[in-house]
C-alpha cells in the first residue's frame, strides 16, 4: 500500500494551518491512522517585515521533501501546508513525491477575506495573501477544492477525508 501525502495548497491566510490540525485529528479518529504535518513555515522566516519570494520557497523545497520522506518512514501519511507559486516548485514536489499517493487540495476563500485575515493575524508581510492568491500554482487540476470561507474547518476536513475514502 502506497503511503499518502496530502498537499494543502493555498494562499497565505487561507486557513491551511488550522485545517491541518483538525484533519490530522479526524484521520486518527475515523481511520486510525497517524499523519504527520510539514509546513513551509517550518523552513522560512515569516515576519511582517520580510517578503517571501518564489526563489526562497524553491530553495527550501529539498528540505521540505526530505522531512516528508523522513516522517513517512514511521507514519501512514503526511499533510503538507504549502503555498506553491510556480511551475518549478510544483514540478519539484511532483518529482520528489512520485513514490507516494499524492492528494492535491486547493484551499481557497475570497480575496477580501484573505486580506482581512492577514491584517488580523499581524505576523505576515501585508500583501503576502494577495500575492500568493494571484500567483498560486497550479490554477486547476486539483483532486478537491475547499473554501474555508463557505465551510467550517471541520466541514473542509470532512471533504478531504471523504476524498481519502473514495480513492
Amino acid at each position: 500500500m502506497k503511503k499518502s501525502v496530502i498537499v494543502l495548497n493555498g494562499p497565505s491566510s487561507s486557513g491551511k494551518s488550522t485545517l491541518v490540525d483538525i484533519l490530522k485529528k479526524m484521520i486518527k479518529e475515523k481511520k486510525g491512522q497517524d499523519y504527520a504535518s510539514v509546513s513551509i513555515d517550518d523552513f522560512l522566516k515569516m515576519s511582517k517585515e520580510e517578503v517571501i519570494y518564489e526563489d526562497d520557497v524553491y530553495e527550501i523545497s529539498p528540505m521540505l521533501c526530505n522531512k516528508v520522506r523522513e516522517y513517512l518512514d514511521n507514519k501512514t501519511g503526511v499533510i503538507i501546508d504549502h503555498v506553491i507559486t510556480s511551475e518549478r516548485i510544483f514540478a519539484y514536489l511532483q518529482e520528489n513525491l512520485a513514490d507516494y499517493h499524492v492528494y492535491l487540495i486547493q484551499v481557497t476563500c475570497p480575496l477580501e477575506v484573505l486580506n482581512k485575515r492577514e491584517r488580523e493575524r499581524g505576523n505576515r508581510c501585508i500583501g503576502s495573501a494577495e500575492a500568493s492568491y494571484q500567483y498560486l500554482y497550479p490554477k486547476e487540476g486539483y483532486d478537491r477544492t475547499i473554501d474555508t470561507y463557505k465551510y467550517s474547518t471541520e466541514e473542509c476536513a470532512s471533504q478531504i477525508l471523504d476524498l481519502l475514502e473514495v480513492i
